[in-house]
């Protein structure tokens, strides 16, 4: 704003070149402004931070990737720590987001269902973290996932209901299921021979690649959200 208060003083130049030179410094000062690079923070476990893959074939570069093909100027911070629940993310919110942050994708929850944790206790950290994504006015996306019915009937309708239940509580974007690109084409098994990494849980780079298609559209959502 330096630029344009001294625009729009008059001095000896005359009420119509101050006007003109007004006009000009503010649209210089706009454009500036739009053309600044957004910050987005990806917020989660080892899906996000690119767990037995090279740092380049991890979620979070294929996704910066994929948006810069798309014209975006964004910053992607991987926030992501591998091993780490719902509420070690919790724990680490505040130092994550910094005040450059635009926007969010939260990504967690991963490893409370492999260790079996009360659904309710994953759903409350989740709710701490969206809660504190909206006092500071952040768009979030929050990416969901699906429990195996092998840990009982109420056990996965408390689990699976959460994140869309919470992206309307928010008014969060919502990815229902990380590793539904995975299988739209192909049955489980052959997903799984295709596009996981050895371990059965991790996604390959060729996974990787699959699901930052199918979720890129909506992180384009997020951003222009963060944009307005």
């Amino acid at each position: 704003m330096h630029i344009a208060s001294q625009a729009c003083f008059p001095l000896a130049y005359g009420a119509a070149r101050a006007l003109r030179n007004c006009a000009m410094a503010l649209v210089f000062a706009t454009t500036a402004a739009a053309a600044e690079p957004q910050t987005l923070v990806a917020l989660g476990d080892s899906l996000t931070a690119g767990y037995g893959l090279p740092p380049e074939e991890g979620f979070v570069p294929q996704l910066q990737n994929w948006l810069n093909a798309k014209g975006k100027d964004v910053t992607i911070i991987n926030a992501g720590v591998s091993g780490d629940t719902t509420a070690g993310g919790l724990a680490r919110l505040d130092w994550s987001l910094t005040p450059e942050t635009d926007a969010m994708i939260v990504n967690l929850g991963g490893n409370d269902l492999l260790r079996g944790l009360d659904p309710a206790s994953s759903r409350a950290n989740l709710d701490a973290i969206l809660s504190k994504a909206s006092e500071r006015d952040l768009p979030v996306l929050l990416v969901g996932l699906e429990a195996p019915s092998n840990y009982g009937p109420a056990f996965k309708q408390a689990f699976d209901a959460m994140y869309p239940e919470l992206a309307e509580q928010y008014g969060a974007d919502l990815d229902t299921n990380f590793f539904a690109p995975l299988t739209a084409e192909l049955d489980i098994a052959a997903a799984r021979q295709k596009y996981l990494q050895a371990d059965g849980i991790h996604p390959s780079a060729e996974g990787v690649a699959v699901i930052v298609e199918a979720i890129g559209p909506q992180v384009e959502k997020l951003l222009e959200r963060a944009a307005d």
